[in-house]
């Protein structure tokens, strides 16, 4: 009973559908799966940091020198904390048989054909130090290429276009000119030359050349959401350049005319320096002037203003004067004249020790003006301004010696006469001679004093010549008011002497 029963059960349709049904599902289970690792199998874990994600996704494969050790188990995106610079963070499950991986790996996105398929590629460094389960290869030991389809999707319509009519243009730029190309290339050979060890500089890891290009993307970052004002820019330029072509055959001509003018200010610029210096001088002299211009630029402008209508009455004036200028020079040129000129320069020059003694006597004690404004009044009638000559007999003191009466010395004392009447005292002490006949002046060699009329009278000495001591400069001064046509006489005195009406009179 129990073989039939066996036999039964290896028979049976059922059953052999359902283990057949179950080995296809787990087959088509591990192939679907195949590409994240066969389950119950031990994996290598490590993360690798790109830039950019760069078309990768879950499941593409991971390569060390094109065999495939891999898959790639995800991708998240990570933000520096620090920086804020945003990457992507690829975590990898790699075959126990690449572990372990030096420190220093490198890794590189690349693409498997042309259709856009990526696996990421894992160069082994030579660091003694190896990469453990979990750790993460940096960003700064990854790379990005340049896949074909992002070089040419720089190939859009407008693109295309543009570069149609650029080469247009450097057609027609490069037609005719072979002869010209062929010089340039000869002219550029020494600079080639030349070129080889500055590129040799540049291309050494010590110029940092290649973080040039780091800049550059940084700047070109920058400008990035200003690129609409760059293109009106463009747009602006144009414009102006059409214009400026315009005005072409001006600019030849002021291109032809450069040298000669380069040339001749090379020549005349060092002559004119030291005008440029003194220019520099007189502005910085006129500095002060022209701060003080600011408050005096109103009364100035009048000024101008008024003498504007003078200048303009002048002209006829002028014409005058040119008439009396050559009226002048005809009588300069007269021989009588000339020898008059002659005869008042020799008498000037004998004149000249005069007027140098006169010169201190007038402007210390103003004894010329003094002198000469007592003649005018001597026999004039009494105004105010000098004295009125008077005639009157003076008996001379009686006593010993006296002036009365010939004497053996000059008078000096005692006086015999009477007191005045009424008075109690002795008569007075006047018969003493007091006489100065050269009196100083502040004349040349004399002391600087006034002595003249300021010699103290002395009672019972007799005091003859200058008197001791410096009597000081004190004189009398005479004022223009003094004068006859001056503003101090009243009218009836100018209408007295016949000036009545005269300038100056008081009304």
């Amino acid at each position: 009973m129990n073989r039939r029963r066996s036999n039964s059960l290896a028979g049976s349709p059922l059953l052999i559908g359902a283990v057949t049904t179950l080995i296809v599902v787990v087959a088509v289970f591990l192939s679907y799966n195949a590409n994240n690792g066969l389950p119950f199998t031990p994996t290598y874990d490590i993360k690798v940091q790109l830039p950019e994600a760069s078309g990768l996704q879950k499941g593409n494969q991971v390569r060390i020198g094109g065999e495939r050790v891999g898959v790639i188990s995800g991708l998240s995106p990570y933000q520096d904390p620090k920086t804020g610079r945003v990457t992507a963070i690829v975590s990898l499950k790699l075959e126990k048989a690449a572990e372990p991986l030096p420190a220093d790996t490198t890794a590189i996105v690349q693409s498997v054909s042309t259709i856009g398929l990526k696996y990421l590629a894992l160069e082994r460094g030579h660091s003694k130090r190896t990469l453990k389960a979990g750790e993460t290869i940096p960003v700064s030991q990854t790379r990005e290429p340049v896949d074909i389809d992002q070089f040419f999707d720089i190939f859009d319509e407008k693109t295309r276009k543009a570069d149609q009519v650029n080469l247009t243009t450097f057609g027609n730029g490069f037609a005719g000119r072979g002869i010209g190309i062929n010089e340039t290339v000869s002219t550029l050979r020494p600079l080639v030359t030349n070129a080889i060890p500055v590129l040799h500089n540049l291309a050494s890891p010590q110029t940092g050349f290649g973080q040039l290009f780091v800049a550059l993307d940084r700047a070109a970052k920058e400008v990035a959401p200003v690129a609409g004002e760059q293109a009106e820019l463009y747009t602006n330029l144009n414009t102006f350049f059409t214009a400026w072509a315009n005005v072409a055959p001006s600019l030849e001509q002021t291109i032809a005319g450069g040298p000669p003018a380069l040339r001749q200010a090379t020549h005349s610029l060092p002559f004119e320096a030291e005008f440029v210096n003194k220019s520099a001088d007189f502005m910085r002299l006129l500095r002060p002037s022209a701060k003080i211009l600011t408050t005096v630029a109103a009364p100035l402008g009048h000024a101008f203003e008024v003498g504007a209508v003078n200048v303009r009455s002048a002209t006829a004036l002028n014409g005058e004067v040119a008439e009396a200028t050559e009226a002048f020079a005809k009588f300069g040129q007269n021989p009588l004249v000339i020898a008059a000129i002659e005869d008042a320069t020799h008498t000037l020059g004998l004149a000249n020790p005069l007027f140098a003694g006169l010169a201190p006597v007038q402007t210390t004690c103003n004894y010329v003006t003094l002198t000469f404004r007592n003649l005018a009044s001597l026999l004039s009638q009494s105004i105010g301004v000098g004295t009125v000559a008077r005639a009157a007999g003076v008996l001379s003191p009686l006593g010993p010696n006296n002036e009365g009466l010939p004497s053996s010395v000059p008078a000096n004392g005692p006086s015999i006469e009477a007191p005045p009447p009424g008075s109690p005292g002795p008569g007075p002490d006047n018969n003493h001679l007091h006489v100065n006949p050269y009196p100083n002046a502040a004349g040349p060699g004399q002391p600087k004093e006034c002595e003249a009329g300021n010699e103290p009278y002395k009672i019972g000495q007799a005091v003859i010549g200058n008197v001791p001591g410096n009597v000081g400069t004190k004189t009398e001064a005479t004022e223009r008011k003094n004068n006859l046509f001056g503003e101090e006489y009243p009218a009836s005195t100018l209408e007295a002497l016949g000036l009545k009406g005269s300038k100056g009179a008081k009304k």
